[in-house]
């Protein structure tokens, strides 16, 4: 197991307890969360070694690695899923500052159905995904060259760079951010999508919150933190975009967690019902269940 000794963001050497949180999702071992005294950044520690992490991935269950829909659960967040893609599609437009000849990689690609949107618009596209497994099925349903690791990739720079849920899963945040910002064009934009452990969903469901996710997520950012790490890395903040379904998932994964892993008619009510409480709330506080960083050099 991989102790957190130093902060990633600040550099500080001391931490509290902060959660105790168990993996729902594939293991259903415990896992340890600690916040750093000084700018409170939570990370997971101890967590598994890199060589040992992938076998936490290994499950059915983990629908972002499947295109399975076993219960009604998966078939929700499939269908989300696929408004989804539409919606990120059109944000990445509207950031474009190239209308032909676009380039896209999409960093932690899972099982390619975002790649396969991009490349029916055209756009020159390759993927990193370091799961064997789900990078064969990528690779199948793109049809495009999907790598396991950047060092792979023969394009020397892209108009666009995504990360939607993965930077949350790397290790070393400073050394990623620094060679995908190597890759990135002149012009480019990266957009990086992570989960609000200050949302009100996160408050309201503490450690059955899917969104800590243990032990996938070995970081859990505030929007503070996220600021930090980006200037750390010299990445100006564009701007910030609410994923606003994100809140009604996670929500209802979190209600079937709390709740010995049933889902019924009632507790699917409740875990909406806190969806929507969580993005209504989140258009005072800002707070949503997850955010876009839509970021450049």
């Amino acid at each position: 197991m991989r102790e957190v000794l130093v902060c990633p963001i600040c550099g500080a050497k001391t931490f509290t307890p902060f959660l105790n949180c168990k993996d729902y999702a594939v293991s259903q071992e415990t896992f340890q969360l600690v916040q750093c005294a000084q700018c409170q950044f939570v990370a997971t520690s101890p967590a598994p070694h890199n060589n040992d992490i992938a076998k936490y991935y290994l499950s059915d269950t983990y629908i972002s690695h499947s295109n399975k829909a076993k219960t009604l659960l998966d078939k929700f967040y499939l269908l989300a899923r696929t408004f989804t893609l539409k919606w990120k599609l059109k944000l990445i437009s509207n950031n474009l500052n190239k209308t032909t000849d676009v380039t896209l990689l999409d960093y932690g690609c899972g099982t390619g159905e975002f790649l396969k949107k991009c490349k029916s618009s055209g756009w020159k596209i390759c993927g990193i995904e370091p799961s064997d497994i789900t990078r064969i099925q990528s690779s199948k349903a793109t049809k495009a060259l999907i790598a396991a690791s950047l060092a792979d990739i023969s394009f020397n720079k892209f108009d666009i760079i995504t990360l939607w849920h993965v930077l949350e899963h790397i290790p070393d945040l400073d050394d990623t951010l620094e060679k995908l910002k190597s890759r990135l064009s002149d012009s480019g934009t990266m957009f990086i999508a992570v989960p609000n452990h200050k949302s009100w969903d996160a408050t309201y469901y503490k450690a059955y919150w899917a969104g800590y996710d243990l032990p996938r997520h070995l970081w859990h950012f505030s929007q503070q933190n996220m600021e930090t790490l980006l200037q750390k890395n010299r990445l100006k903040l564009i701007r910030r975009m609410p994923m606003k379904l994100d809140a009604l998932y996670v929500s209802l994964l979190s209600e079937k967690y709390r709740n010995n892993g049933k889902s019924t008619i009632a507790s699917t009510i409740h875990a909406l019902f806190n969806g929507f409480k969580s993005n209504l709330r989140a258009r005072i506080s800002n707070e949503y269940s997850s955010l876009i960083y839509i970021v450049r050099k």
